[in-house]
């Protein structure tokens, strides 16, 4: 395991136990723990063991866990509403380049976490030739 893990990376130290953590799990492949700047009560993360700045970068083995795991804090947390967050990259709000997933409780409509979706109708010609790329890529 150490030689995927970055000796420069706060969540890379956290997996070795160079940084203490209040952890709730840990796999083999996973490390999930309380986020010390919660955004409400229960906020967790859940971090692959596996050093990689973008979630593309992850070998699929580190990533298959990580959705059971999810699911497993969402239900332990016992709330209704919650959101499970994974940005990547600096303009996409990252900002720890480690891989981690956020699962934020959203007990009541001010605590948790706020999101704004600007609604965007380019329309299905323009939606068919973004799908035409992306097949191309798949």
């Amino acid at each position: 395991m150490a030689s995927t893990l970055k000796d420069d990376c706060l969540f890379c130290a956290m997996i070795q136990g160079k940084i203490p953590v209040l952890k709730l799990l840990e796999t083999e492949k996973s490390l999930v723990f309380m986020d010390i700047g919660p955004v409400a009560e229960g906020h967790t993360l859940i971090i692959p063991k596996y050093h990689c700045n973008t979630m593309d970068e992850v070998p699929n083995e580190y990533l298959e866990e990580i959705l059971p795991l999810a699911k497993r804090i969402a239900i332990a947390l016992e709330v209704k509403d919650y959101n499970v967050l994974q940005n990547n990259g600096k303009i996409a709000h990252q900002h720890v380049f480690h891989v981690h997933f956020h699962v934020i409780p959203k007990p009541n409509e001010t605590e948790g976490l706020g999101v704004g979706w600007p609604r965007v109708e380019p329309g299905m010609e323009a939606l068919k030739k973004v799908q035409e790329r992306v097949l191309s890529k798949l």
